[in-house]
């Protein structure tokens, strides 16, 4: 794999067969050691043309006699990541597009494909009037055509959003995310962190405006690929994700359960807040993401975290006695996190999420009585779907009278126990957090 667009397609066309893009980035990257500048180009194609497949889709399907769902995938996927460059990459010339296309096309498949490729996006840039987006659609199919989002989501949040809130989360999801880091404050301070980026690292290096502990990045390097990373001054967290210990707040010598803790970063957040002093029980009901939550604890020199695989379903079965405050990051649809894994708008159905809500509700009451009279409860998710949170919360509390939210919770986005984060407020995840806390 020899340049940014082979290791683009090579990604763009596992994803179509169920991989993770992140992850399989991250592994197609590292096995081809291209340049920096590069892999910046290749993380700019795979994510693009993932963010704007929708508008691509529709826009390449006047150009071609055959449907695009019967070419073979790398075929597909070569037409969208050319078509991706042509209309929203001006720094790139249209010449050097159709010729790199017709250069993959020839190493990936035959003199045959190739000519296919050449004839279908030089009629895309010979004939522009053909991909106008009309007028007069309906707001579903507006906002679902000009910003690549599939029509049930955009249908969802404009009833639970409005349009205006919908379309600037449509807008902010196909924005590139910052590089987000939280610093490990027992080995370094956010001020002396944030210097020592901007000494060495290419680009913008900025405090967050969202969490204490965040630092945002916008450049080329790979934070996660530093020695500061692998020493551990750093974890890579999302702003809105390191808001959850901040409304915790855990103190030293609490003992606090992470029902759902893998991969780990809030659980290690929490040590660190504590400044590694009580114990910090972890579970996660899959072997191997309970390896993860050790291995990011080692990273860090965190030693307040005991990590054991248990179904949270079934925590009143542990055998541990009721903790100080417990913590369930639960699992969820995600649909905050679009801006990093925008294959999680083609991947995700609507179905998933009454799945996900049951699943929710039974972890919800799975980790109740492992709550300490007077302790606290935090519910988290990375999705703005309504019915996982406020609609969760609102079930749980009316089916546990020992609970409410806790009015008091001093941060100054929690608002009557529950905080809500779009991703266009602060340029970061979409997150709900709730804070509630066990009667005495």
């Amino acid at each position: 794999m020899d340049n940014a667009r082979a290791a683009a397609l090579a990604v763009l066309t596992s994803v179509e067969q169920g991989a993770f893009s992140n992850l399989k980035l991250n592994h197609v990257l590292k096995k081809a050691h291209l340049p920096r500048l590069e892999a910046a180009l290749a993380t700019e194609l795979t994510y693009g043309t993932l963010q704007r497949r929708n508008t691509i889709d529709w826009m390449l399907t006047p150009y071609l006699k055959r449907d695009l769902g019967r070419l073979d995938a790398w075929v597909r996927n070569l037409l969208r990541m050319s078509v991706y460059q042509l209309v929203y990459l001006d720094r790139i010339p249209d010449h050097a597009v159709v010729h790199e296309a017709v250069e993959l096309a020839k190493s990936w498949g035959n003199p045959g494909i190739s000519g296919f490729v050449n004839g279908t996006l030089r009629n895309f840039l010979r004939f522009p009037d053909r991909r106008q987006i009309p007028a007069g659609l309906s707001p579903v199919a507006r906002l679902s055509l000009q910003h690549s989002h599939p029509e049930w989501l955009v249908r969802r949040w404009l009833e639970q959003y409005g349009e205006a809130a919908t379309e600037a989360m449509c807008r902010e999801n196909n924005r590139p995310p910052a590089q987000s880091i939280r610093v490990n404050r027992l080995k370094t301070s956010r001020d002396g962190l944030l210097q020592l980026l901007r000494d060495n690292c290419p680009g913008n290096v900025q405090p967050s405006p969202v969490s204490v502990s965040g630092i945002r990045y916008e450049g080329t390097l790979s934070l996660a690929q530093t020695r500061w990373h692998e020493e551990g001054w750093f974890t890579i967290q999302d702003e809105s994700a390191q808001l959850v210990t901040e409304i915790l707040d855990p103190q030293p010598g609490m003992r606090i359960l992470d029902a759902c803790a893998a991969p780990g970063g809030k659980t290690t957040h929490l040590a660190e807040w504590m400044c590694d002093q009580g114990r910090i029980v972890a579970w996660d009901v899959r072997l191997h993401k309970v390896k993860l939550i050790r291995q990011a604890a080692r990273r860090l020199g965190l030693t307040s975290i005991e990590v054991r695989q248990q179904d949270a379903r079934l925590g009143a079965q542990s055998g541990e006695a009721p903790f100080d405050a417990v913590l369930l990051d639960a699992p969820c649809s995600g649909l905050g996190v679009i801006r990093r894994r925008p294959d999680l708008k083609w991947s995700r159905k609507e179905s998933d999420i009454q799945q996900l809500v049951q699943l929710q509700r039974e972890l919800l009451a799975g980790v109740a009585p492992l709550v300490r009279p007077g302790g606290l409860l935090v519910y988290s998710t990375c999705t703005i779907e309504q019915a996982e949170n406020e609609e969760n919360v609102a079930w749980f509390l009316a089916n546990h009278r020992q609970f409410e939210l806790d009015q008091d919770c001093p941060h100054p986005l929690c608002e009557n126990g529950q905080v809500r984060i779009l991703p266009h407020q602060f340029h970061s995840d979409g997150f709900f957090i709730a804070r509630m806390r066990k009667k005495a």
